[in-house]
């Protein structure tokens, strides 16, 4: 009798007290873009956020289709690169900001055999649209480039700082966020929604990142994790407008101020930045910078990244209105968007996720 008293008070509530549709937890790349999704598809939410995982704030920024280790095409990048350029210049419509600039990615080539390598690859059907033929000699004197670079094309930069400062801006002013810890002792997950401290949703999408190691529902999954360090410095005579790939990123941010990255470490899942690191960093700049510099910050993170270097997108095993959308890595600019929409159209119509990225192939 009490049991069906009590479903009889969730039938109840479902359809007389206050429901909204969805409940985020977590505003990095993977939460903004859902919750942006979810703007744009007039659909009502709150977002949980407590700041704790840096990855996406510290990181580069950068949007770029090749690996350029090997120079190759980045999984799916035709697809989402098509999705995340209209994404973020809506977005920043919307927000009246401006976070993306576009800029050129030149790659230094180590040798003759490198260029040639660029060349062949830029032959390819797939690379043609990303790898320019002509390459770009360098004028920059304070750089130690003994050969050419290579352009990437189809590249830039967001400014993640502005993008999250924004966006957190217009939820507190919509009181779409609550900027604390969540709690998931106190996540109540009934039938037809799910209840978190009186606030009521037919679905929750967690977004944490690497926080998804403490999630009970989907710590399970395989993360592995990778932290990665950035040096912030100050370069007054280096002058180059250019994102510059050696063995590091160096990205211009104005200012004669420069981000130089980045580092990747398994075995290390802190936010705190190692002396390591610095060494680590400043002797790879030390080998492609001839000019003087100053560093004024060292930041760090970690990444959510995953054993099959896939994103983890899809509903829990057992309970219906739970998802998650994380897991990826170092691409989250481009994935996420693209992700974001992906899941979306999963729990609105049932289109079927990739099966690459569906956390089913872990079940």
């Amino acid at each position: 009798m009490g049991f069906l008293f009590s479903q009889i008070n969730e039938f109840i509530c479902y359809y007389l007290c206050g429901m909204i549709d969805y409940m985020v937890v977590g505003l990095g790349l993977a939460g903004t873009a859902f919750c942006e999704t979810l703007r744009r598809n007039n659909k009502s939410f709150v977002v949980f956020n407590n700041q704790s995982q840096t990855s996406s704030r510290v990181a580069g920024g950068l949007y770029n289709p090749i690996i350029l280790k090997r120079f190759t095409l980045s999984w799916k990048a035709d697809e989402q690169l098509a999705v995340a350029v209209d994404f973020y210049k809506q977005l920043e419509q919307f927000l009246n900001i401006q976070f993306d600039e576009k800029l050129n990615v030149l790659r230094k080539f180590a040798s003759i055999e490198e260029q040639n390598l660029w060349f062949e690859a830029a032959d390819k059907k797939s690379l043609k649209p990303y790898l320019d033929t002509r390459l770009v000699s360098n004028n920059n004197s304070e750089l130690k480039v003994p050969f050419e670079f290579g352009k990437v094309l189809e590249t830039g930069k967001l400014d993640t700082k502005v993008l999250f400062d924004g966006y957190t801006k217009w939820l507190q002013q919509e009181k779409k966020i609550y900027l604390e810890t969540f709690d998931y002792n106190e996540l109540k997950i009934l039938p037809n929604f799910v209840s978190y401290k009186g606030v009521k949703a037919k679905n929750v999408v967690f977004a944490a990142g690497f926080g998804m190691m403490q999630n009970p529902y989907f710590n399970y999954l395989p993360m592995q994790g990778s932290k990665g360090e950035y040096l912030v410095i100050e370069a007054k005579g280096l002058q180059e407008s250019n994102i510059i790939k050696s063995s590091i990123f160096l990205i211009p941010l104005g200012n004669d101020i420069y981000k130089v990255g980045a580092t990747y470490h398994r075995d290390q899942k802190d936010n705190g930045t190692t002396e390591d690191a610095k060494e680590e960093l400043q002797r790879k700049l030390d080998s492609l910078l001839n000019c003087a510099y100053k560093i004024i910050n060292q930041e760090a993170g970690v990444r959510p990244t995953v054993k099959d270097r896939r994103p983890l997108v899809g509903i829990h095993p057992k309970y219906n209105n739970l998802w998650v959308l994380n897991g990826f890595g170092s691409h989250g600019i481009m994935i996420a968007p693209w992700a974001s929409k992906a899941l979306y159209e999963r729990i609105e119509t049932e289109v079927p996720i990739l099966d690459e990225m569906d956390i089913a192939r872990f079940n």
